[in-house]
């Protein structure tokens, strides 16, 4: 099956993947995790990146960013990864408003 990008879903580990580039990152991803080389590798994490209330109903509203991957590296480091083919408007909103919220955090966008 493809996506409206044209990128192949694919299946690795029963976790389903966008495009067959994000699943070969999560295969990269976890001989870094059996080396130790990375740790606490998180698929698809997700990320509050605002929240307000809604005056008419009174219920807090979020919005969330949904990255491919974060892991923590052997220094401390918190890092986020996205895989990407296409950055849509959207993405590119989203990927500003993280970096914002979450300054301290390396966000590594893979561009396929």
């Amino acid at each position: 099956m493809e996506t409206k990008y044209k990128a192949r879903l694919t299946s690795i580990d029963n976790i389903r993947f966008d495009s067959h580039a994000e699943a070969n990152r999560y295969t990269e991803l976890k001989m870094l995790l059996q080396a130790k080389e990375i740790f606490d590798l998180q698929v698809h994490p997700t990320f509050v990146i605002w929240k307000m209330r809604n005056q008419a109903t009174g219920k807090e509203e979020k919005i969330k960013y949904i990255a491919d991957f974060s892991y923590t590296e052997k220094d401390g480091t918190n890092v986020v990864e996205d895989v990407k083919g296409v950055k849509t408007a959207v993405y590119k909103i989203k990927r500003k408003m993280f970096t914002t919220v979450y300054p301290y955090t390396k966000f590594i966008e893979i561009n396929v």
